[in-house]
């Protein structure tokens, strides 16, 4: 166990140098910033237009707006989120295998799984600490700016960390058998895949197809990220967004996937850590 918090740490420190993880926190930041000052001017225009509103109408349309906006802030954190863990894996295993780095931890008294769980804990804490700091200078600048709290954050924000744990296991899996390269390619792609199969099961939930939904579902299983984004969501819609059940990237609420996709996103990333562990144990190095 020490040699796997040992491990841990030196990936986070070595994260915490790598320009990857300093461009992604500075690009965080300029997000969050610019979320906040596109939402004081969408807010003060807001309230110049719709004066003429009683206060009870205007009241439900600003928090409709705000629940709209917030959901839009955290889809962009979950891609971030994701993109930095597919980042940092994507050369972790890869790239010290091609530069023969990886021969002064593996001839040292470690197990080789040993290597890859202490890579994988150090990224998700680099992941977790990204996420809570992005997460909260949003629904920081939704209450100062809206007095508004988005609902269901204690169940949303995990499920948005576990969609970029998937990611990075993913990662990390294919790092531990292709070049960094490869793995990038591969990554993407997958995301692509999940993306548009998400959009597809939506369009047919709302076209009545069983066809277009089935498909949806295959690809959802295949890469659930999306998936686990559309469930996030819908944890955190208002409940006259999910009344409305609008088809959109920001809330998935065509066809909210139930709370069995969490677990099976659970399911699905500690798979992926099994079998990179053992595709980097039975490695010639």
């Amino acid at each position: 166990m020490n040699a796997i918090l040992t491990l841990a740490g030196l990936t986070f420190r070595e994260a915490v140098r790598r320009r990857i993880a300093l461009a992604a926190f500075v690009l965080g930041l300029a997000f969050v910033a610019l979320f906040n000052v596109g939402l004081y001017f969408i807010l003060d225009e807001f309230a110049r237009s719709g004066s003429s509103a009683t206060g009870a109408q205007q009241a439900i349309v600003t928090r409709s707006v705000l629940n709209g906006l917030g959901l839009a802030g955290m889809y962009a954190i979950n891609f971030l989120a994701l993109a930095l863990g597919a980042l940092l894996a994507a050369d972790t295993l890869a790239g010290e295998i091609g530069t023969g780095a990886i021969q002064s931890i593996v001839t040292k008294p470690i197990a080789r799984w040993h290597v890859v769980v202490g890579k994988w804990l150090g990224f998700a804490l680099m992941l977790a600490i990204y996420l809570v700091l992005m997460t909260t200078g949003v629904v920081v600048g939704l209450w100062l700016q809206g007095d508004y709290v988005l609902p269901g954050l204690v169940r949303g924000v995990p499920v948005l960390y576990l969609v970029s744990l998937t990611v990075m296991s993913i990662t990390l899996m294919c790092s531990s058998r292709l070049s960094a390269l490869a793995t990038g390619g591969v990554i993407f792609g997958l995301y692509g895949l999940g993306f548009l199969g998400s959009m597809v099961e939506q369009i047919g939930s709302a076209l009545n197809n069983p066809t277009a939904v089935n498909i949806g579902i295959f690809s959802s299983l295949l890469v659930p990220t999306e998936a686990l984004w559309r469930r996030a969501a819908f944890e955190m819609s208002s409940a006259l967004t999910q009344a409305a059940g609008a088809v959109s990237p920001f809330t998935g609420l065509g066809s909210p996937p139930s709370v069995l996709m969490v677990a099976y996103g659970l399911v699905y990333a500690a798979v992926a850590l099994w079998i990179g562990i053992r595709w980097f144990s039975r490695r010639d190095l």
